[in-house]
């Protein structure tokens, strides 16, 4: 397998002669699989000059009969629509690995901070962490959105929980984490770390923040998971102090890999 990056590149066609050099001298491929905007014109060009199956992992900006296989979340949809190329996920694949047999003892919050679905209300969201991290050893992590004074007002009000920044965290720090907790709190506009913990086997709860786009397709994605008996809302929990246990896991990643291989019968 071979990575093209077209990160830096700018403009259409500077990004596909970038993918045109990049691949020069590769295997041919049978498949090519691309993510992002930026990528969509430079895979259809590989596609077509490598004779490969194309397969993007998006709803893409270039009309999805173009491609041979589009692997969409269904909160990208209002009506999912009914074609042989476009395979619905429960929101976006991640790399977090399958759950194993060893036991799980950790506790894990991950913070994010003001989107475009959701604003900020600190004083709340600690209230919300000082209720749910009363038993065993927590570890919180935050993001680039988490605002600064945030991070800061954990330290001094809320000192047994233990801060890893994620900038001092690396890209294999969360997979790993994630495979040997228990619980797992998530504030709700962080859709992708919600189903990175889903795919975890974790109990996993939803802290609240407030809700500006009450409305939008992220979060009628969360309200699906609720009501499947995947995700706790702090509210619920606060009624029974207890994580609901998952039905089942969700491991999307495996299932369209699945899909995949048996679609083109590589």
């Amino acid at each position: 397998m071979h990575r093209i990056s077209l990160a830096g590149e700018r403009g259409l066609f500077q990004r596909v002669q970038a993918a045109n050099r990049a691949s020069t001298g590769l295997a041919k491929p049978d498949l090519i699989i691309a993510a992002g905007h930026a990528t969509h014109l430079a895979l259809l060009f590989l596609a077509r000059k490598y004779h490969a199956r194309s397969v993007v992992l998006m709803k893409p900006s270039l009309p999805m009969a173009w491609f041979d296989l589009c692997i969409v979340p269904a909160h990208d949809f209002k009506i999912i629509p009914n074609r042989h190329n476009i395979l619905v996920t429960q929101g976006a694949l991640n790399r977090v690995a399958p759950p194993d047999a060893i036991a799980r003892t950790g506790h894990i919050i991950l913070i994010g901070g003001p989107s475009g679905t959701h604003g900020w209300d600190g004083e709340t969201l600690l209230q919300e962490l000082a209720a749910v991290s009363t038993g065993g050893n927590w570890q919180l992590t935050d993001s680039r959105r988490t605002p600064a004074e945030f991070v800061h007002q954990i330290k001094t009000r809320l000192p047994h929980i233990e801060i890893l920044p994620h900038q001092d965290t690396g890209p294999e720090w969360l997979p790993a984490t994630l495979g040997t907790a228990a619980e797992v709190w998530v504030t709700e506009d962080s859709v992708s770390m919600v189903y990175e913990a889903l795919s975890s086997g974790a109990s996993v709860g939803l802290l609240e923040t407030p809700r500006t786009q009450p409305n939008s397709r992220v979060l009628r994605g969360l309200e699906v998971l609720i009501s499947q008996g995947l995700l706790t809302p702090f509210a619920d929990w606060e009624k029974t102090k207890t994580l609901q246990v998952p039905l089942c896991v969700l491991r999307e990643a495996d299932r369209c890999a699945e899909a995949v291989l048996a679609k083109f019968r590589f």
